[in-house]
């Protein structure tokens, strides 16, 4: 089955070029061949090491800086077939239930992420409105008398008390921002405090919006987005090296690595041994964290495989925030 597939760290997305959208037209790209019983080993960073070098698919951000917070948009180029999990205690989601495997919805338009708790997920409205106003969404009742249904699954960080001025009264601004993230979205994008990560924190420090891909010798290509918002830290304590340096490419962080002897008492995430003058940033206060993640790949993959890589896409959190 050809097929280009977006997975989400917090729920996933396969992307089926050829399902019709309700614009018409299907999709001809093409899509990485399904290889049996074979390991690839030789890859790379993609062109943009973004998680647009997939294809198929573009970002967009906006924000509010006085509010300290912001929306980014995952828009494919065709309707994606959807599957979601989330796993965390206090999920602020929209529309992610209709992905389940047994619902009869097997499109989504689009995927939002947003800063504002609760607040965020008026987003999607925007994305919504925008959407069905080029009548790209799902129609029931295939007339242009009647509006299609986009359908955009959406998910929150909680910024709420990460700064900037957020005594919006009944005006919350995510809804505008959701529809200028889609109208931003291109396949080049910018990462770091823009978008969803806008008002994020990490490990009492700034968190984010980060992306990357990597394409194999023969073409298959994952990429990845996250909007990190997380109670653990991406770096190890005392240093600039990530977490996730073991699987660094071509160079992508920099090359860090731990410093020669570098030791890390695991009962004392505050600092580490090898580094007696390291002072650790104020803790984040639990159960205000968040972390959003979408990855996508042109392997075809069916609503089921998807779910499954997506619960394994929470393993790969586990190895890079700790």
């Amino acid at each position: 089955m050809p097929g280009r597939s977006l997975l989400r760290g917090s729920g996933s997305v396969v992307i089926q070029p050829h399902i019709q959208s309700s614009a018409g037209g299907n999709s001809t790209q093409p899509s990485a061949p399904r290889n049996e019983g074979k390991c690839h080993v030789s890859a790379r960073p993609g062109p943009l090491n973004l998680i647009t070098d997939v294809g198929g698919l573009k970002v967009g951000s906006a924000h509010d800086e006085a509010a300290a917070t912001g929306v980014t948009v995952i828009r494919p180029d065709t309707r994606a077939v959807a599957a979601v999990t989330v796993g965390g205690g206090g999920p602020g989601t929209r529309e992610t239930d209709a992905l389940a495997m047994d619902t009869l919805v097997d499109a989504v338009d689009a995927i939002v992420f947003a800063g504002g708790s609760v607040y965020g997920l008026a987003a999607a409205d925007g994305v919504t409105a925008a959407l069905g106003a080029a009548r790209q969404g799902f129609a029931l009742v295939p007339s242009d008398a009647i509006p299609v249904s986009p359908i955009v699954p959406a998910a929150i960080l909680y910024d709420l008390a990460n700064g900037g001025g957020k005594a919006w009264g009944d005006t919350p601004p995510y809804r505008a921002l959701g529809m200028e993230a889609l109208k931003a979205a291109r396949p080049a994008f910018d990462l770091g405090r823009v978008g969803a990560g806008y008002g994020a924190r990490a490990g009492g420090g700034p968190g984010g919006l980060g992306s990357a891909s990597v394409v194999t010798h023969d073409g298959l290509a994952v990429g990845a987005i996250a909007a990190v918002n997380s109670h653990g830290a991406v770096k190890m304590p005392g240093t600039e090296t990530f977490w996730a340096w073991p699987y660094e490419q071509g160079g992508e962080f920099g090359g860090g690595r731990p410093p020669p002897g570098y030791v890390l008492d695991l009962d004392d995430w505050g600092g580490a041994k090898s580094n007696p003058g390291f002072r650790p940033l104020p803790p984040m206060p639990g159960r205000t964290n968040t972390t959003l993640c979408c990855v996508a790949t042109n392997v075809p993959l069916t609503p089921p495989e998807a779910q499954r890589i997506a619960k394994m896409a929470m393993g790969g959190l586990a190895r890079a925030v700790r």
